[in-house]
Formats: C-alpha cells, sequence, structure tokens
C-alpha cells in the first residue's frame, strides 16, 4: 500500500517519498517554510536531497546578498569616519562624568550633527545578524526536526561517505571542514570588515577565532543533513568575503575602499 496515495503499489515498483505534512512537518511557520522550499526543491525539481540543502541555502544566501552588500557599504563608511566618531564619543562621556548638562547636550548634539551630515551610523552594523540569525537557526531547526521525524528519504539522501542524512557522519570529515571552514570565514571577513582599532577588538578576534574550535566537540552529533547545510553556507561566506577582498569587485558594487591600518 503506497502512504502518499492509499492505493496499491504495482509489483516492482518504489512507493513515492511521503510528503512532510504527513510527518507532521512543513506548518505555516519560518522553520515549516523552508522545509515545504527544500522538500519543494527535492520533489519537484528532483534534486537529492543533499543537492536540495545545498541549493536552498545558496538561494537563502543569494536572496539576502543586497542587504549584504548594503552592509559593507555602511561598515566601509563607517570605517572612514571611525576616528572622529571615537573623539566625538570620547567627548561626551567626558561631559558625562563631569555632570554638566548643558556640555552633554552640546557634545551629542555633536556626535548626532556629524553622524547625520556623513550618514554613519554604528547601530547599522547590527541589521546582518539580526536578519541571518533568525534564518540560520530556522534552518538549523528545519533540518534537525527532519533528521528527527525522520524523513524517509534523507536516510539515503546523502553523498559519498555519508549516505544516511539523518545520521552524525561516521567519519567526522564533515565536523572538521565545518569547523575549518567557519575559522576561515572569521579570518577572512576580519579583513573585509570594518577594522577597529584597540585592544578591545584584538580580543574579540582572538576569541572569535578559537570559537568553532569550541563548537567541534559538539557539532560532531549533528545529524549530517544540518553539517551539509553548515558547509554549503561557509562556502559562500568564504567566496562573497573572497570577492570584496579584490578592489575592482568593490569598485563594480560601490563599496568604498577601507582605509590603511594604522
Amino acid at each position: 500500500l503506497c502512504p502518499a496515495t492509499r492505493s496499491f503499489c504495482s509489483p516492482g515498483t518504489q512507493p513515492p517519498e511521503p510528503r512532510l505534512e504527513e510527518l507532521g512537518l512543513g506548518a505555516y511557520t519560518p522553520v515549516g517554510f523552508i522545509q515545504n522550499f527544500l522538500e519543494a526543491l527535492h520533489l519537484d525539481l528532483g534534486l537529492p536531497w543533499w543537492g536540495a540543502i545545498a541549493a536552498g541555502t545558496v538561494g537563502a544566501r543569494v536572496a539576502l546578498l543586497p542587504l549584504l552588500l548594503r552592509a559593507q557599504r555602511e561598515a566601509a563608511r563607517l570605517s572612514i569616519h571611525l576616528p572622529q566618531l571615537q573623539l566625538l564619543s570620547q567627548r561626551l562621556a567626558e561631559a558625562r562624568r563631569g555632570h554638566d548638562r548643558g556640555a552633554v547636550a552640546r557634545a551629542y548634539s555633536e556626535l548626532a550633527a556629524y553622524q547625520q551630515r556623513h550618514q554613519v551610523n554604528p547601530l547599522r552594523g547590527f541589521l546582518v545578524p539580526l536578519v541571518q540569525t533568525p534564518v540560520f537557526v530556522s534552518f538549523f531547526l528545519a533540518l534537525q526536526r527532519m533528521a528527527a521525524a525522520p524523513v524517509p528519504g534523507l536516510q539515503g539522501g546523502g553523498l559519498g561517505w555519508f549516505p544516511d542524512l539523518t545520521a552524525p557522519d561516521p567519519l567526522y570529515l564533515l565536523p572538521l571542514m565545518v569547523t575549518a571552514s567557519a575559522c576561515l570565514v572569521m579570518e577572512l571577513g576580519a579583513e573585509t570588515g570594518v577594522a577597529s582599532p584597540g585592544s578591545a577588538h584584538a580580543l574579540t578576534r582572538q576569541l572569535l577565532r578559537w570559537l568553532p574550535l569550541l563548537f567541534l566537540p559538539f557539532i560532531c552529533h549533528f545529524p549530517t543533513a544540518v553539517l551539509c547545510y553548515w558547509l554549503t553556507s561557509n562556502g559562500c561566506s568564504l567566496v562573497q568575503t573572497g570577492l570584496l577582498r579584490v578592489p575592482g569587485v568593490r569598485r563594480a558594487l560601490r563599496i568604498p575602499a577601507p582605509p590603511p591600518p594604522s
């Protein structure tokens, strides 16, 4: 009996895969939308499950590309004006320590006027993480729940040494590849974003370099479906950050060149 059609299958034919709604998946939520999107890539376009995950990841990154390019322009413009912004912020802090309301108002007005005149705002740098983080979490939860169900097609929809996308990598190669690519993303990303001077920024960079290694023992137990998404996303980040280091690409995308390090 075919589970999808509720009718008897012909001898020798493979029963069709059950739809996600039959497994309690694919609801009208961000997680369910991603699950339905991946199912459409698999069933409607005929991609294997690993290919559907990779194609869905690339599609999501392409959809976010205009936002990322805008953030790069904002970051490059901010890095040019960062010394003056730090000076004005220091004046504001000194005025607040002096408990002089008039001096605080003048210092704040100078800082706000400078930001408005040059169209810079450090808070805009949080826009990309605010958008990317829900997308990453939604992909993670979508694939985690599909692997836990499990979706029958995922159990044979892998590639090479990881045929079962619902199980961890038996050779631990994908976790190592994810960790290595994440380290490269952190290293290259620091060269294409805002390089804030100071010891605090140096400490942050050191912590970010060690963060993927700290996560390695945990991601070894993740389903390979999740690791396929993570590795593809890191690959997109590496291509993006590598291209943004090319001066001609930055000029074509109207991204100002970062100032030379002092």
